[in-house]
């Protein structure tokens, strides 16, 4: 079966083979040397010096970690957003206590920075804003250096969801001052869902110090001064350990530039291949992401349908669009283990299923 959603994605053999390891102690010298090395890889692969925290949980979990490691109840928080998934990271805030302001851009559209710019400028009170690098629901990437570059002029901190992004696009963490970045294990990490990783920076260190939302179970603290020892706060998700030591070995032996390109190459493949097909992408062009596609369905297609005929005719699983994209977009995801000759083949799967799945 060819997996291509946003998420989960498919697992190499040696990702699955490192899973069927037996348990451990997760308060043993074993386990350490695992977490060590996983966060050490991991640093590399985020392109920073600074901290990162493997947590057990979802890529949502991580966000919300985002949150309330770094702010207090009634803060003011700048949430930019263009889709699904930025409208989720300010819902988080929100229900948090924070005071979230919300730019919100047209789905597909580029953030505005101008706009972006003057309601800092008009704000001074704004403490963090909240951008998404990638946003799968409308297979988009936002520009987050030019993002990172306004927010920094006004010396705000940076909370970024990176989840479908980093480790298959660039996003040099250090580089761009990003003060938290989020991404999941199910995305371009190649192991089953389970792990969120973060990277902190200093400033949002300095900000940790003051935050006063509640927080227990996503502290940052206590994720620090356990690393020190070896060890998570809380029972860790063993076996996705296994795996992620396993596939960073992959990562960082392909090489970060390699992978960029290879993900840069794929998309372009799956971008002519549904226009040859004779349909629009949904994002602008210019900003259309490397790890997904997203497709507009045009009114002549059956999205369902299509999606049905895909896995039960040809073994290929797609997506359908979220929330008020759904029935309107169909997503191809093209992350994490990915080749040229798999895109290519669920092209030609998409090709055949089409007359099965127009509207009459």
């Amino acid at each position: 079966m060819q997996l291509r959603i946003p998420g989960p994605t498919p697992c190499p053999p040696q990702s699955l083979q490192a899973m069927g390891r037996q348990m451990i102690n997760h308060r043993g010298g074993e386990f350490a040397k695992i977490l060590n090395s996983t966060t050490e890889k991991l640093k590399q692969a985020f392109q920073t010096k600074g901290d990162v925290f493997l947590l057990t949980g979802s890529g949502t979990g991580g966000m919300e970690a985002a949150i309330v490691n770094t702010l207090s109840p009634g803060d003011k928080v700048l949430s930019v957003s263009n889709g699904a998934f930025g409208e989720r990271f300010a819902d988080i805030a929100e229900g948090h206590g924070a005071e979230v302001i919300r730019l919100n851009f047209e789905w597909g559209k580029a953030v505005d920075l101008d706009a972006v710019e003057k309601t800092l400028k008009a704000d001074g009170d704004i403490k963090a804003v909240l951008a998404t690098h990638n946003e799968t629901s409308t297979g988009m990437t936002n520009r987050l250096k030019d993002i990172s570059a306004v927010v920094k002029k006004f010396d705000k901190l940076l909370l970024v969801d990176a989840i479908s992004s980093l480790g298959c696009i660039n996003l040099p963490i250090d580089d761009w001052n990003c003060d938290v970045v989020i991404t999941g294990s199910q995305k371009g990490w190649m192991v089953p869902p389970g792990l969120a990783m973060v990277s902190v920076s200093e400033k949002a260190w300095q900000a940790h110090a003051k935050a006063k939302m509640p927080r227990y179970y996503w502290d940052f603290s206590k994720a620090k001064d356990f690393l020190q020892k070896g060890q998570t706060p809380w029972t860790p998700a063993i076996s996705i350990f296994y795996a992620l030591d396993t596939t960073l070995d992959l990562i960082l032996k392909e090489g970060l530039d390699n992978i960029f390109a290879r993900h840069a190459r794929i998309a372009q493949i799956a971008r002519n291949g549904v226009k040859s097909l004779g349909f629009s992408l949904f994002p602008e062009e210019d900003y259309a992401s490397d790890t997904v596609t997203a497709v507009n369905a045009m009114d002549k297609i059956d999205v369902s349908k299509l999606i049905q005929v895909l896995r039960e005719e040809h073994d290929v699983v797609i997506a359908g669009g979220q929330r008020k994209l759904a029935g309107k977009i169909f997503r191809i995801g093209h992350l994490g283990s990915v080749s040229e000759d798999d895109i290519k083949s669920v092209l030609e799967a998409l090709s055949k299923a089409l007359p099965k799945a127009k509207k009459s």
